[in-house]
């Protein structure tokens, strides 16, 4: 697999300037992967997020080699007058620029939204933080897992000496603020484009984070009204269930079963497909005892059911489940973990790896396809600087001459 794909991307030509530390870096990465041109603007020494973090690939954070590839580095001193004019030149023909760490960073270097839309009035300025622009945390330092806890979407467990630990868990908050970053600063640029005026936005990851729970929350809300005006379903006789996912606990037709492999997921609420389901194991017997409701039916509490399901899931591999489901029109899902799910054949044919060997760690492709074309592939995750040079001869046509006396004025940080 080369290193760069000769496809440019649906975005080539969109330049984001990426004023970031740690993860909410990230909110760049998808612009990178989709063919911008991705400038990361690193203080001198560049970003610890390298250095952060576990597993450490050849003395680099993954969450660093994966949210840095396809980006392009230049250390740039924004203390100093000289750092904070080419920021400025390369902002003058940039679409965004992402300040992706505490609020106002770059306004104390004085190149906050109000300066730099001076100098570019298209420009969209997109703040990506951990909790946001207002409120009495805004001030508060934290990482990724604060904002999940601050959600609600972590509950903390205790071990058998009577410690409280966080269990392990998909990250919300990190991931998903970015990408709400991401999709805004695109919006922006749709609009300035058409109107000749930038904007300045903000998300906090913590905010991100409730958001992507906002079902839950929205589910506790509603439950505060009146049970005369909010019910559960007529399948469920409109008594309430548990929110959520909370609410599946107790389901029957939809829930977990060992195989004789692994587990599968069964998901037969509607009756059309529990039907589909009692035909393809020959047990028509168990859709004339409890035909059910026509849709959204889990037969909660069904313990009977349960126990004949049980039995039969253990009656065939994971892989024979699968084959299962798609021959008889059968809703089930495997239920793999990180490390399992990369086996599955459907992985398989839906991401590519890119090798450790030209990208730094062994890393999965970017999840959305474009019918009939190739994203292009992602370059390796830069060095501090790796592009310096490059970026200010392509961006702003300087020369060797100019880029040198930059260097000794400081510019790019001051020499030992």
């Amino acid at each position: 697999m080369s290193n760069a794909s000769s496809n440019a991307g649906p975005l080539a030509g969109l330049r984001v300037l990426d004023v970031s530390l740690l993860g909410p870096g990230a909110a760049t990465h998808h612009f990178a992967e989709l063919g911008a041109d991705v400038l990361k603007i690193e203080p001198p020494g560049g970003d610890y997020f390298r250095e952060i973090t576990w597993p450490i690939v050849d003395g680099v954070s993954l969450l660093f080699w994966h949210i840095s590839r396809g980006k392009k580095s230049i250390e740039l001193d924004l203390r100093a007058e000289e750092g904070q004019e080419i920021f400025k030149e390369l902002v003058k023909d940039a679409d965004i620029v992402i300040e992706a760490m505490r609020p106002g960073a770059l306004e104390k270097r004085g190149l906050g939204y109000d300066v730099l839309k001076e100098v570019n009035p298209k420009i969209v300025f997109c703040c990506v933080s951990g909790y946001g622009m207002t409120g009495p945390y805004v001030d508060m330092p934290a990482h990724g897992v604060a904002f999940d806890c601050w959600a609600g979407c972590i509950d903390p467990v205790r071990d058998e000496s009577g410690m409280v630990h966080l269990p392990a868990h998909p990250s919300i908050g990190m991931h998903a603020g970015p990408l709400f970053g991401a999709f805004a600063a695109l919006a922006g640029v749709v609009r300035a484009r058409e109107t000749g005026q930038g904007c300045m936005m903000e998300v906090g990851q913590s905010d991100a984070a409730a958001y992507m729970d906002w079902y839950r929350i929205e589910s506790y809300k509603a439950y505060q009204r009146p049970e005369s005006e909010v019910t559960g379903t007529a399948a469920d006789e409109y008594r309430r269930r548990a929110v959520g996912t909370g609410g599946l606990i107790e389901g029957v037709r939809y829930q977990a079963y060992e195989c004789s492999n692994g587990h599968v997921l069964l998901m037969a609420s509607e009756k059309v497909f529990w039907k589909n389901f009692c035909e393809g194991v020959d047990r028509m017997d168990l859709f004339e005892k409890w035909p059910g409701k026509k849709n959204g039916d889990h037969a909660p509490g069904n313990k009977e059911l349960q126990k004949e399901l049980t039995g039969i899931f253990l009656t065939k591999t994971l892989e024979e489940w699968m084959t299962f489901a798609a021959e008889k029109n059968a809703p089930i899902a495997p239920i793999y973990n990180s490390e399992t799910v990369m086996g599955d054949a459907h992985f398989k044919e839906r991401f590519n790896w890119y090798p450790h060997e030209e990208h730094g760690a062994d890393m999965i492709s970017y999840p959305v396809h474009f019918i009939g074309e190739e994203l292009p592939v992602p370059t390796r995750a830069p060095t501090p600087g790796q592009h310096r040079d490059e970026i200010l001869k392509r961006c702003l046509n300087y020369d060797e001459a100019k880029i040198q006396e930059l260097d000794e004025k400081g510019a790019f940080g001051k020499k030992d």
